[in-house]
């Protein structure tokens, strides 16, 4: 959709799962929403590439869960956590949705059904623009310029959002230290022959590492992994190289990637940690999905921290535009309460998963009971809010 408007209720950097879903939910209640994305969709994005079952209520909410659910994604039913000599143990979907399987989709597919369903509904989208900074009214965030066709154009809101992922390109402040060097790298490609069990995500632990591999659509499997960065310099950044070397030390990894030819360029990230960032960095600014924090990939839990948070800012905006001062102090509070608890346990598992033998420890602890594995998967979606925050139905911008 074009809009020859320069004035805005929200503007939003970034068509991921949770620009996409704050710009949607926004719109169909009446605001008046830009929202800016760097590439031109569909595209391929680093990721996992594993939609938990929880996530079907949100894009059912949005309308867009029968696209979804049509593209031809993969049926994922249990997630088996694979330690570096062998043990393992299984997560079911349905511990997290009952009667509900989580779902193997590409990006490329979600993010652009997402998209298509924002223009639907009157968000001004503007694809192949680059947000280039932000407006300023003394210390307030009120807009953003954008480049488009080599041409700069300055909108106007009364709240931006900054949801451009790890990069947080308008919420980064400026670097008055040294460089942090990565310590980590993120690999993704798409693989045909891999020996996966139908119904299956499996999850590989191995040294300064793990990995993901699940199926998507068209009978391909999506591959995504960590290692560190030292092992990707010492194996001069080729990733074949890195993933037969460093994450085939897994013995379950070995066997299932034994015959596996590449379907895709392999894509690659430096990453320098996991860590939650301010998300309301200026007065006038949210952050919201990667922008705001970093899950660890391996909870299985991103995608659907990136379509709470986009929902959060949804709500809390739409019940108090245009109150900036209000709506910075209620979504910090409830970004807090929703959040908090899990970005702790994640981080506990992470510093475990990267101890040498701790992983394997951890899941022949976790076989032993179904109740433990049940209440700790809980736990990385655990929120400390008591109930779910809801804007009036009648809220209109017209």
């Amino acid at each position: 959709m074009t809009d020859l408007s320069n004035e805005f209720d929200v503007a939003i950097a970034g068509a991921g799962p949770a620009g996409s879903s704050a710009a949607i939910q926004l719109a169909l209640k009446g605001a008046r929403v830009l929202l800016v994305e760097q590439k031109k969709f569909p595209r391929p994005k680093l990721c996992g590439e594993f939609i938990s079952p929880e996530c079907i209520s949100h894009f059912e909410r949005l309308g867009v869960a029968d696209r979804l659910l049509a593209a031809g994604g993969a049926s994922i039913r249990n997630t088996v956590f694979f330690a570096r000599g062998g043990a393992s143990v299984q997560l079911p979907s349905e511990w997290f949705n009952p009667g509900v399987a989580a779902l193997g989709l590409s990006r490329s597919e979600m993010d652009h059904r997402l998209l298509e369903r924002a223009k639907e509904v009157g968000v001004t989208v503007l694809e192949n623009a680059h947000a280039t900074g932000l407006l300023h009214q003394g210390e307030n965030v009120i807009g953003l310029d954008v480049k488009v066709d080599d041409k700069l154009r300055s909108c106007k809101a009364t709240i931006t959002i900054d949801a451009t992922g790890r990069n947080r390109a308008l919420a980064k402040q400026p670097d008055h230290h040294p460089r942090v060097r990565p310590r980590l790298v993120a690999f993704k490609v798409h693989l045909k022959n891999a020996r996966l069990n139908e119904g299956d995500c499996e999850i590989y632990f191995y040294p300064r590492g793990y990995g993901g591999l699940s199926r998507v659509e068209n009978g391909v499997s999506n591959l995504c992994f960590i290692v560190s960065a030292r092992d990707v310099r010492r194996l001069r950044s080729d990733p074949e190289a890195v993933m037969r070397e460093v994450l085939m030390q897994n013995q379950r990894a070995a066997f299932t990637l034994t015959d596996v030819r590449t379907c895709s360029p392999w894509l690659s990230v430096s990453l320098t940690g996991f860590e939650k960032h301010s998300v309301v960095p200026q007065p006038g600014l949210l952050t919201a999905g990667d922008a705001a924090a970093f899950i660890d990939p391996f909870t299985g839990s991103g995608m659907l921290m990136a379509l709470e948070s986009g929902k959060l800012a949804a709500n809390t905006i739409s019940r108090h535009l245009p109150h900036v001062s209000t709506i910075a102090r209620e979504y910090r509070s409830a970004y807090s309460k929703t959040f908090q608890s899990r970005m702790r346990v994640a981080g506990l598992l992470r510093r475990a998963a990267f101890v040498p033998g701790f992983a394997g420890a951890a899941i022949r602890l976790a076989g032993i009971s179904s109740h433990f594995r049940r209440e700790l998967a809980r736990a990385t979606r655990q929120s400390a809010a008591t109930s779910e925050t809801r804007a009036p139905s009648g809220n209109s911008y017209n």
